[in-house]
């Protein structure tokens, strides 16, 4: 019996699947053969809905992300459409670039997950594929083409060099004169790119942390080992702010100068404010602090996943001027172009780590205050999250569907004090308790693991909840 060449049943037959970013697998899975049947679908779906002759790649610096960027430009090129590498860069500055040219764009990186786990983002020429759009590539039938050979084009600079224009422009002036940044590089996609932008800015630069092993930054849930690092750099260089990103540049952990790293959520917030953001578009996840400083006109809350919030801010902007949405981890998305006298920030649909990171550093230098100002100034309310690692979806799905029903269940299981009183089914299982607390669960997208947010009146108390949670979890 003939094997099926047909890219849906490659695809189906890959362990493979679409996660809240991109398909998201193990590397042994991302064969030459899932690759290109991955490439061939994503592209036929593009033809479909408009004329394209080129598509736009770019990588991080995984050691399994070079051979599955060989292995797409060559399906793409037996398909009949020229490739464009970019090299490995931040994800939003391939974004960026691709929507400049007006072409599709696959990039190869499975951001923070470990590094034997890989993955791929795909772009339509004005921004990230929808939710309707993965379901459209993984029904494609077209046969698979025979593959030239496994080898990518010369690499181009010119999207690293429009990623570093779009904020030397907007942030003018260099309004980072006098200021210490650390940059902790790690083995992050746009590390170098990054030291530029900030020196171009006008900091002094202190690179940090550089590794030629993947390091797999997590900004959800940082590690105690990179808490300690904050710290011990900060007061070691005497730094005004600590930057960091995960592994593909689109989502950013930034210290203030205690070295205390900051909450995504709150990053982007600040940020929102800082340009004048009306509407927002926010996962159910984030702090409820958004709607309680009462900055926005507008909030609108989504399923955790980018899709989701793209989604929700394409409804926004029917009926307001600025809109924009960010993540739990901090990644920043800019709907609406912002116009600042006769400066003008182009909408980047797709999560951003250096808009909100850069947006904090420069509002405090410009108003004489340390990071924390910004963040004290906000109301009092504090996340914290964690993930139990190894713990298969299903068990997570069958737990959580469980406890949804039988909400003292769930109060028994991780010991709660204080009492349920209100429950959101929207992603996973989110319980507020009469303390004002809240407790969400959900599974992962992208790995076998059982997340789990906090929020609460103190970062003390936050930490607090998240440790007990997190016990009574791992014990079940």
């Amino acid at each position: 019996m003939a094997v099926s060449r047909r890219a849906a049943d490659i695809i189906s037959n890959s362990g493979v699947a679409f996660g809240t970013s991109g398909a998201r697998g193990l590397v042994e899975q991302f064969t030459n053969e899932v690759c290109a049947a991955f490439t061939v679908a994503f592209l036929t779906v593009m033809r479909e809905q408009s004329t394209v002759a080129r598509v736009a790649i770019g990588l991080d610096r995984r050691p399994s992300s070079p051979a599955m960027a060989a292995a797409c430009t060559a399906a793409a090129r037996a398909v009949g459409m020229d490739v464009l590498d970019y090299g490995v860069l931040p994800t939003p500055a391939l974004a960026l670039q691709a929507m400049a040219e007006g072409v599709p764009a696959i990039m190869i990186t499975g951001s923070h997950i470990p590094f034997d786990r890989n993955g791929i983002k795909f772009y339509r020429p004005d921004g990230e594929i929808s939710k309707a759009d993965e379901q459209a590539i993984l029904q494609v039938a077209a046969e698979l083409p025979a593959l030239d050979d496994l080898a990518r084009e010369p690499v181009s600079d010119a999207a690293n060099e429009r990623y570093l224009s779009r904020y030397s422009e907007w942030f003018s002036g260099q309004p980072l004169a006098g200021k210490r940044v650390g940059l902790y590089q790690h083995s992050a996609a746009g590390r170098d790119l990054t030291v530029q932008v900030l020196e171009t800015l006008g900091a002094r630069v202190v690179p940090l942390g550089l590794s030629e092993e993947f390091v797999p930054v997590d900004t959800e849930a940082v590690s105690e080992a990179d808490r300690k690092l904050g710290r011990d750099w900060v007061a070691e260089h005497q730094l005004d702010a600590l930057l960091t990103t995960d592994g593909d540049g689109d989502r950013p952990l930034l210290a203030d100068e205690r070295g205390e790293w900051l909450r995504g959520d709150v990053v982007g917030l600040l940020c929102a404010r800082e340009l004048g953001i009306e509407a927002l578009a926010v996962p159910v996840s984030c702090n409820t602090a958004i709607e309680a400083c009462g900055a926005l006109q507008k909030v609108e809350r989504t399923r955790i996943g980018s899709p989701y919030v793209l989604a929700a801010m394409e409804q926004l902007k029917e009926g307001y001027r600025a809109v924009a949405g960010f993540e739990a981890n901090g990644g920043f998305m800019l709907g609406s172009p912002i116009q600042q006298g006769n400066k003008r920030l182009e909408a980047l649909p797709t999560r951003d780590a250096l808009l909100p990171a850069i947006a904090l550093m420069v509002a405090a230098a410009r108003k004489g205050h340390p990071l924390l100002a910004l963040v004290e100034g906000l109301p009092a309310r504090y996340t914290a999250s964690d993930r139990l690692k190894a713990f298969p979806t299903e068990r997570s799905r069958s737990l959580l569907a469980t406890w949804a029903d039988n909400l003292s269940g769930l109060q028994n299981a991780l010991s709660l004090e204080s009492s349920i009183t209100g429950k959101d089914t929207t992603d996973g299982l989110r319980v507020t308790l009469q303390s004002g607390d809240i407790v969400h669960l959900r599974p992962s997208g992208n790995a076998p693991e059982l997340r789990c947010y906090v929020e609460a009146g103190s970062s003390r108390a936050a930490d607090a909840l998240l440790d007990q949670c997190m016990r009574a979890l791992s014990e079940l």
